[in-house]
């Protein structure tokens, strides 16, 4: 299956699980009806694979993913904006490691590292490669966010 095909697939399943939720009287983006458990996360969550990344994509409505690797230098200098990001931002932020999801960071147009993908209401809507300064990230967040 293609790259384009598993991302149209995905886009269904999700489809179809907000629909039936939605059908059911429940909350987008609060899979049990239950406020708390749809909170955002205040520490950058680790993915694995396509669905995994697809599960806080679809709970959450601004994700920042962050396709980095652990020998990469502007990597690790870009982990503490993150961080501050996913504390101060209504922004999940998702870290995908290349190295362990190299056809992930493929799906995505990842060619090098870092790659930060922004996702608003379920679709990628920004790409940003290399060291970002804070003030770029809470920006973009905010603007989606809104």
């Amino acid at each position: 299956m293609a790259d384009s095909d598993d991302l149209e697939e995905i886009r269904r399943r999700k489809r179809e699980r907000l629909e039936a939720r939605l059908a059911d009287g429940e909350v987008p983006g609060d899979p049990d009806g239950d406020e708390d458990e749809a909170e955002t996360p205040t520490e950058p969550v680790h993915v694995d694979g396509a669905d995994d990344l697809a599960s806080v994509v679809e709970v959450h409505g601004v994700v920042l993913v962050d396709f980095y690797a652990d020998w990469c230098g502007p990597c690790q200098m870009l982990e503490p904006i993150v961080e501050s990001v996913a504390r101060d931002t209504p922004a999940a932020v998702a870290k995908v490691d290349v190295d362990a999801n190299g056809a992930l960071a493929g799906q995505y147009g990842v060619s090098g590292v870092p790659t930060l993908v922004l996702f608003a209401d379920g679709d990628p809507v920004e790409q940003l490669i290399g060291v970002q300064d804070r003030d770029t990230l809470t920006g973009l967040v905010e603007q989606h966010a809104a």
